[in-house]
């Protein structure tokens, strides 16, 4: 949640920046609502919140201003999958009430009814937020955020506030004291919490969910500091192909992204129950790059993780808003603003360099391929076309393919239409970098005054070969290099779909295993 939106609007307030007619709304529909990602269907949306799995069902929810298309006074609203890919939206979960707007926060399938809500038998899911008061705020006090918690006995669908125990985290003095991540830290039996306090993150620990001690702060001067550290997350993961395990730090912060704006930095080291130290390899990597970053993209802020199922638990799944806080009130949708990136499972690989988080979609997405072109061999002298002009729906597109035989050279993808909007994409192999350049793929539109920066992710080197994959919506790429080692997500608005895909590049290359997913979730 960025402070620099607060804005106040009164709680009947439709804070509505303009009118749309029906037909507006209608070529809205067509041309700009994602095929797969989540959108509401009306108003704003920005951080997920409160993700927890119980009985089959992955439930998402969602920073929500349910009477307007820009940033408003902060419910929960509420959306629930069985595969992590299809989203059904639910009535509104939390209303802001005499503590104040209900900011980001999470929530957590109490199964062992260790906090005593259940009845009946029945386990309670347990949410904990951040209570924003703007009567404070207005006077100008520092204690405005303090955390709340309410619970569920029906898996989620409704809601009771704990009034009479709230706040259960009062603030100790800290203006941006928000976002609170409770998680099982199973390795110590019990519950764990990190919530984001200005510029560092605050661990605290429960046995009942209720009841929280502080344990020790984590990240000052560590890692990107360019705003005020938002949205944390924190849990142990398997590193792959071993028992090993490792605790990992998401933290997200605004300004100071990988490339402007909003951005999720990450962190690996060990936990011992009370403090969180970085690996020593991971440390010296920070030195090197002064951050590390979950995604280089623009558009990829405030993620948070689902754990897998009972049996999984030490799979991460990870989700994030599809949008940056440079430009988020005024992309040009009126009926609703706000997307989520493709879920993403997190595997912990270590190598020669140490450890690193990968990030690949959803393996469910494999359910959804309607058919599959495969081109086991091009071989390229300085361009190409990779898919022609209407042979696949690249509005609904998962794409790889393996690049072989690179030079100090640029290699770029290219989508284009035939309205003249193309988003460029690729290796830089002369500087060592993956970048995305969308300057030319929203010229129709008023976003095209915040495309001309081209968004870079370096790499080590020089590359001989890489491995891409891309996935396309209406109105995103999301793009993972080497099994998703890095991802970059940005969204755009063209005036049509892209229709076609090629390649230009060095004077002669080859591509292997192009690979055309064509998607369909109708």
């Amino acid at each position: 949640m960025n402070t620099k939106k607060l804005l106040l609007c009164g709680l009947t307030s439709l804070c509505l920046t303009g009118s749309i007619t029906a037909q507006q709304a209608n070529n809205e529909e067509t041309s700009y609502r994602p095929n797969f990602h989540f959108t509401p269907k009306n108003n704003w949306m920005n951080d997920p919140n409160g993700l927890f799995y119980a009985e089959g069902v992955y439930h998402l929810y969602f920073q929500y201003w349910p009477y307007g298309n820009t940033w408003g006074p902060m419910h929960w609203g509420h959306a629930t999958s069985k595969d992590l890919v299809k989203w059904q939206e639910q009535p509104i979960a939390l209303y802001p009430d005499r503590f104040g707007y209900i900011f980001s926060g999470s929530a957590a399938y109490d199964a062992q009814n260790t906090s005593g809500f259940g009845e009946g038998g029945k386990a309670p899911a347990i949410a904990i937020f951040t209570y924003h008061d703007p009567v404070k705020e207005k006077a100008g006090q520092i204690d405005v955020e303090s955390q709340g918690l309410a619970y569920s006995l029906d898996n989620g669908q409704t809601w009771i506030k704990y009034d009479h125990g709230n706040p259960v985290i009062k603030n100790p003095g800290i203006r941006d004291f928000r976002d609170p991540k409770v998680n099982r830290d199973w390795v110590n039996n019990r519950w764990i919490l990190v919530l984001a306090a200005q510029d560092r993150a605050q661990f605290y620990t429960s046995d009942n969910l209720r009841d929280w001690k502080y344990l020790s702060d984590f990240g000052v001067g560590i890692g990107a500091h360019g705003g005020v550290w938002e949205c944390p997350d924190f849990f142990p993961l398997k590193v792959k192909g071993s028992e090993e395990v490792k605790w990992v730090l998401v933290q997200s912060l605004n300004p100071g992204g990988a490339n402007g704006g909003s951005g999720t930095q990450y962190f690996i080291g060990d936990f011992d129950g009370t403090n969180f130290t970085l690996d020593k390899t991971f440390s010296q990597k920070l030195e090197k790059e002064k951050a590390v970053w979950i995604d280089s993209g623009r558009d990829n802020y405030a993620g948070v993780t689902w754990g897998g199922t009972p049996d999984e638990r030490y799979k991460r799944y990870f989700i994030g808003w599809m949008s940056n806080w440079d430009y988020a009130n005024v992309v040009p949708t009126q009926t609703w603003r706000g997307a989520n990136t493709a879920v993403r499972e997190l595997e912990l690989v270590k190598d020669a360099n140490g450890y690193r988080l990968n990030t690949l979609p959803v393996k469910n997405l494999q359910n959804y391929i309607a058919k599959t072109d495969v081109q086991k061999k091009i071989s390229v002298k300085q361009n190409a076309v990779l898919v022609a002009e209407g042979k696949t729906d690249l509005t609904q597109a998962d794409i790889s393919l393996n690049l072989k035989g690179l030079k100090k050279e640029t290699y770029t993808l290219v989508l284009s239409n035939a309205n003249g909007d193309e988003l460029h994409f690729g290796l830089d192999n002369t500087t060592g970098e993956l970048f995305i350049d969308r300057s030319k793929s929203s010229n129709a539109t008023s976003f095209h005054k915040f495309t001309a920066a081209v968004s870079k992710a370096k790499l080590s080197g020089t590359q001989k070969q890489v491995k891409l994959r891309f996935l396309l919506d209406k109105t995103s790429i999301e793009l993972f290099y080497n099994d998703g080692e890095m991802a970059l997500t940005e969204i755009f608005y063209t005036k049509s779909p892209f229709t076609s895909l090629s390649i230009k590049g060095g004077q002669k290359f080859d591509i292997e295993n192009l690979t055309v997913n064509q998607l369909n979730f109708n």
